[in-house]
């Protein structure tokens, strides 16, 4: 391990081994014996202390010996209580124990969460602690336990960051390579930043400085890894804004919405969706606020379109419904969404929105696009021939004009050949120039050199295969979108006129592009029929932002299982769904399920409902994570046939769940 050669053992070595076996055998055996009957005696932790020496990665044991420091507190005399000398004397012995224990395993897990949690309970003396912690780091000066054991003392004490952050200039310079180091160094700093510490703020000043030093770093030795990585977390800090911002809306500010009526339900509604460029938290009626032409809108309540039981996501989504005796109305309504306490909504470490944002629009009822009364849809066809080229200067690519900003950049750096290290440095480094300089746009040269860096990548280190081929997908997808002109050369038109009932005119065809993520979302929020057919696709994150998503073509993909369709369940509007020749069921065990393998410990929330519709068929609950997607939507045609999972019962469990459901794996049902 860490490019140290295994050495065959010698007789000698195999015997003491033997010998060493034998002993941890007996002792294991003593010990397991008094914690089954619950002994804490003087003798039963001397055994415990022997038995820890030999095998510090005996979590059983460290366990035993915190339920003996309890016992032993609690049942004091109360002369012992008051007796200082008396609980120190314990804590030491505690103490104790963990040393020779590090001493025999420095990089004992047990060990050092034993001697935190020990030192936690107080009367201890921090400056011993330090003093041992200096005498372990120079044997080993990257071990990471004591850097993290460091931080936790340095809370303690109430060391500041700036004296922490000089310990780790001093490492560093003693030894570049110490990439416990560098790790602290960064969290130190992102405490500093985020807190904008003076002389820490503005960051670009500071970074600039931060730049030199690990420049340093790695033009003393350019094969460590280390400073590069130090190197891209700094990147990272320079294109990183400081606080959330609204980057994407729904509908376009000016834009003029025709709401259709839905005739079975005798209602119109349409979604509003905020997209910001981080998870944020705090988006309702208090903060955003919904401003309309004879107050026809109530009741107005924002959700988060996320798969987290944590309330926060970058997508927020409140559904407007029309009044039922405005239907009948000619009237064009404004409509004006404004963050008025913009404060309230915060990321994940409770930094406020940056600025306050408005947009408007209008809306009217649409009474023109109903089907006739007793038509029934037909299927849709997603297959090439349904589709022709879409005329550039119709209006119906007027939608994009508002996602897109022309931006011009003269900039063109060029690559060269490196280590890995260096390739993923420079195409992290490319990102992040083109951000500084185009901002949210991506310049075309820029992304075709770092696509080929990715590509090189993927060859060059195929043990991090999946995690290039995942930046390779978010670059392609920033390019694709990154200009009007560039997206319209995936926007078609479908030839049958009676596909537009369900989806629209255009189709935004993502397929055949190898695609492993999804990306690029907030360009996307106009979207009503995407095909992403023929990818690498294993996870459909990102795609609930897509509210007015009705018809998504996910063939010939590598979804594994349902759990990765669990997005689905947030697009309402979707009604026609193509899912078939994945791997839905084909692996033996989905590592998700078996993470959370029942409906109780799910983030898929458990629908009641099931017991009700399965209605005693024990086998139908195998199907509740089917039931926790499906069962939400509103689907008239959905094919799922090349999957693993379907089977004749699963076909009639789809039948029953989606009433509404017209076409399954190309056949009418009756």
């Amino acid at each position: 391990m860490h490019g140290r050669p295994r050495k065959s053992a010698t007789p000698v070595d195999e015997n003491a081994s033997a010998l060493k076996a034998a002993k941890i055998r007996s002792l294991q055996s003593q010990f397991l014996q008094n914690h089954h009957n619950k002994i804490y005696t003087k003798e039963a932790l001397e055994i415990n202390a022997k038995l820890i020496e030999a095998n510090p990665e005996f979590m059983t044991a460290w366990n035993y010996r915190k339920l003996a420091f309890e016992h032993n507190l609690s049942s004091q005399s109360e002369d012992e209580k008051g007796d200082l000398d008396h609980i120190k004397a314990i804590i030491d012995e505690e103490l104790r124990v963990v040393e020779n224990a590090l001493r025999k395993n420095f990089k004992s897990y047990g060990a050092w969460h034993h001697r935190k949690w020990v030192v936690s309970k107080g009367n201890s003396s921090t400056e011993r602690e330090l003093k041992l912690l200096n005498m372990f780091q120079k044997q080993d000066t990257r071990n990471f336990h004591a850097w993290n054991y460091r931080r936790f003392i340095a809370g303690l004490k109430s060391i500041s960051e700036e004296t922490e952050l000089q310990f780790t200039t001093d490492m560093i310079n003693d030894n570049f390579s110490n990439y416990s180091a560098w790790h602290n160094r960064s969290v130190l700093l992102s405490h500093l930043l985020d807190k904008k510490v003076e002389g820490y703020f503005p960051r670009e000043i500071f970074l600039t400085e931060e730049y030199e030093f690990v420049r340093n770093a790695v033009f003393t030795d350019p094969d460590d890894q280390s400073g590069w990585f130090y190197h891209l977390w700094l990147l990272d800090q320079t294109i990183k804004l400081d606080m959330p911002v609204l980057a994407s809306f729904w509908p376009p500010s000016g834009s003029d919405l025709n709401v259709p009526i839905d005739l079975d339900a005798n209602k119109s509604t349409f979604p509003v969706i905020l997209y910001f460029n981080e998870p944020v938290e705090g988006v309702s009626s208090h903060t955003v606020t919904v401003q309309a032409e004879y107050d026809i809108f109530n009741d107005i309540t924002w959700s988060p379109l996320s798969t987290n039981k944590f309330g926060s996501a970058r997508a927020w989504v409140t559904h407007m419904r029309i009044p039922h005796e405005e239907l009948d109305s000619s009237k064009t309504y404004q409509v004006k969404i404004s963050s008025e306490n913009y404060q309230g909504i915060t990321s994940l470490s409770s930094v406020p929105l940056s600025e306050p944002w408005s947009f408007a629009f209008t809306v009217s009822v649409c009474h023109d696009l109903q089907p006739a009364e007793g038509q029934s849809l037909g299927r849709l066809s997603l297959t090439d021939a349904n589709f022709c080229t879409i005329d550039t200067n119709s209006k119906r690519t007027a939608l994009l004009n508002s996602a897109f900003q022309v931006t011009n950049d003269d900039g063109q750096p060029t690559s060269a050949k490196w280590n890995k290290i260096g390739k993923l440095t420079l195409a992290r480094l490319l990102v992040a120039y083109d951000a500084m300089i185009t901002g949210t746009q991506f310049t075309p040269s820029i992304a075709e050199e770092v696509l080929q860096l990715y590509s090189e990548l993927m060859k060059l280190d195929p043990p991090h295969y999946q995690y290039y081929k995942d930046e390779y997908s978010s670059i392609l997808l920033k390019q694709v979108t990154s200009s009007k002109e560039s997206l319209l050369k995936y926007c078609w038109q479908y030839k049958d006129s009676t596909s537009l009932d369900v989806t629209g005119h255009t189709c935004l065809r993502l397929n055949s592009l190898s695609l492993s993520r999804i990306g690029s979302v907030e360009r996307l929020l106009w979207v009503q029929s995407l095909d992403l057919s023929h990818n690498q696709l294993h996870s459909l994150e990102g795609l609930e932002g897509l509210q007015l998503l009705s018809c998504l073509n996910l063939s010939h993909n590598k979804l594994g299982s349902f759990m990765a369709l669990d997005p689905l369940r947030f697009l309402k509007s979707l009604r026609v769904l193509d899912i078939s020749y994945n791997e839905i069921g084909a692996h033996t065990v989905d590592t998700k399920r078996y993470l959370c393998s029942s409906p109780l410990s799910h983030t898929i929330p458990f629908d009641k409902k099931l017991e009700e519709f399965v209605n005693g068929d024990a086998k139908m609950m195998d199907f509740w994570e089917p039931f926790s997607i499906f069962g939400s939507l509103n689907l008239n045609q959905l094919d799922i046939v090349g999957n693993a999972a379907m089977n004749e019962r699963f076909v009639l469990f789809l039948v029953k769940l989606l009433p509404e459901l017209k076409w399954l794996n190309s056949e009418e049902l009756h």
